[in-house]
C-alpha cells in the first residue's frame, strides 16, 4: 500500500519561540498533533520547515529528532523530473507531509504540481485545515464572497499592469465578481497606488495584511479615499509585510 499525502497548512507569517499560544490560535490542535507524527516532509523552504517544526515541537514532541527528518524541498526551481523521485516515501507506504512557506499548500503554490502526480499514481490526498490568506481576506474583506477570483501577481511593468487593473475592473463591474491580487511584499505601496490610480474612484479596494497574526490589519474603502489618504502619505502600515488586495467595482 502507498502512504497519505497529508496537505499541512502553515502559519501566514513567523511567530517567535515564545508565542505558543498564537500557533494554537492559527493551527488546529489535530492538525499539528499528525505533523509531529510525521517522519518526511516535503517543503517549499527547508530552513523555514525546520523553524516551524522546532516551535511546534514544543508543544508536540516531533516523533524523532529534527536532524533526523527528511525534508525535500519542492519549489518553483524545482524541475518537473525531480518532482515524480518526491513521490518515493510515498510509493514506498510512508506518509509524508507537503508544508507551504505559508497558509496551506497547492493554492498559489507549488505544490499543486505534486498533488496532481499523486493523485495520477493512486496515491491518497488529505488536505488539513489551517489559514488561507485568500479565504481570510474575502472574509474581512467586506466584498462579494459569492463571486471571486483570484488572479495572483500582476505585471510589473507599468501599462501593462494599468491594462490589466481596467480589464479586471471590468469583469468586477459586469460580473460583480471580487478580484483578488498578490504582490511582492516590498512592493504593496506601488501596488496600491496602481489600483487607486486606474480604479474608479468609488471602486472598493481593500487591504489585509499579516492575516490571523497579532499584526493583522484589514481595510476596505474606495479608490478614492485611498488615493488621498496616498496624496497625503497615510499609509497602511504594510511595508515588506504578506498582503492580499481585493477590489470590487
Amino acid at each position: 500500500m502507498t502512504g497519505t499525502l497529508y496537505l499541512i497548512p502553515n502559519t501566514l507569517g513567523q511567530i517567535d519561540n515564545d508565542q505558543g499560544n498564537v500557533l494554537a490560535h492559527i493551527i488546529p490542535e489535530t492538525v499539528q498533533k499528525m505533523s509531529a507524527d510525521l517522519r518526511y516532509f516535503i517543503a517549499e523552504n527547508a530552513k523555514s520547515t525546520r523553524a516551524y517544526l522546532k516551535i511546534l515541537n514544543q508543544y508536540h514532541p516531533l516523533s524523532r529528532p529534527i536532524q533526523e527528518l527528511q525534508i525535500s524541498e519542492l519549489n518553483v526551481n524545482t524541475p518537473n523530473t525531480e518532482i515524480q523521485k518526491l513521490l518515493t516515501p510515498l510509493l514506498d507506504g510512508h506518509d509524508v507531509g507537503l508544508i507551504s512557506e505559508a497558509g496551506v499548500p497547492a493554492v498559489a503554490d507549488p505544490g499543486a504540481n505534486l498533488v496532481q502526480l499523486a493523485h495520477q499514481r493512486n496515491i491518497k490526498v488529505c488536505p488539513l485545515v489551517g489559514p488561507s490568506s485568500l479565504l481570510l481576506a474575502i472574509m474581512g474583506s467586506g466584498l462579494n464572497g459569492q463571486s471571486f477570483a483570484f488572479n495572483g501577481y500582476l505585471p510589473t511593468d507599468a501599462a501593462a499592469r494599468a491594462k490589466r487593473i481596467k480589464e479586471l475592473e471590468d469583469r468586477s463591474r459586469k460580473e460583480k465578481q471580487t478580484q483578488l491580487l498578490i504582490e511582492t511584499p516590498y512592493r504593496n505601496t506601488q501596488m496600491l497606488e496602481a489600483l487607486a490610480n486606474h480604479c474608479n474612484h468609488q471602486t472598493l479596494i481593500c487591504v489585509a495584511t499579516d492575516l490571523s497574526l497579532p499584526t493583522e490589519s484589514i481595510q476596505t474603502k474606495t479608490a478614492g479615499t485611498w488615493k488621498k489618504q496616498l496624496q497625503a502619505n497615510q499609509l497602511p502600515d504594510f511595508h515588506k509585510k504578506p498582503t492580499v488586495f481585493l477590489f470590487l467595482a
